[in-house]
């Protein structure tokens, strides 16, 4: 929402960021994103994460391809004038190899076009609400609240004993990471 606000709670445990979670979830405001240093099944659950459809786009892609290479192998043999001496010039067994071939190909192409469209990316915005110590050893929590309910989410926050962090979104990450309250400890 364009009146929103967003404040990043910043754990040191894995713990503290699965109660923010927990709480987030009770509460009225709405979680945006959730970061952490390694993957944590722990956070997964406390976010009720679905499913992916990536394996989908896997499956898919992989269909295509077998039946592209089984049809690119029939369709060159087929427009050459091959000499196969009475045998037939569309044969079963080595056009398999060629849609196998095609079906890794295209499994592996409908992956990677399923994990960049699941996932929004390429994204430019993506500094926006984030803090260089993710990378390192703290969990982040980003939520966002009506403007005016700033201080009860920061509220809910610490009570969970997070660090926490405004992040407008107005200001460009360079700014934002210059404000005196953004500093590293």
């Amino acid at each position: 929402m364009a009146d929103d606000r967003y404040l990043m709670g910043l754990f040191i445990e894995e713990n503290g960021a699965v109660d923010a979670v927990g709480a987030l979830g009770e509460s009225s405001f709405r979680i945006e994103k959730v970061f952490s240093p390694v993957p944590s099944h722990r956070l997964a659950d406390a976010l009720k994460v679905k499913k992916s459809w990536v394996g989908l786009f896997t499956l898919f892609g992989g269909v295509f391809g077998f039946f592209a290479g089984f049809l690119l192998a029939i369709f060159t043999a087929s427009r050459w004038d091959l000499i196969v001496s009475g045998k037939p010039v569309i044969s079963l067994i080595p056009f398999l190899i060629v849609g196998f071939e095609f079906t890794i190909l295209f499994a592996v192409f409908g992956n990677i076009i399923g994990f960049l469209f699941l996932t929004d990316l390429p994204r430019s915005d993506w500094r926006r609400h984030y803090d260089e110590r993710l990378s390192g050893r703290y969990y982040g929590v980003l939520a966002a609240c009506p403007a005016g309910r700033e201080q009860e989410l920061e509220a809910l926050l610490e009570r969970q004993g997070a660090d926490v962090r405004r992040m407008d979104r107005d200001d460009p990450p360079e700014r934002a990471a210059a404000r005196p309250e953004q500093a590293h400890p």
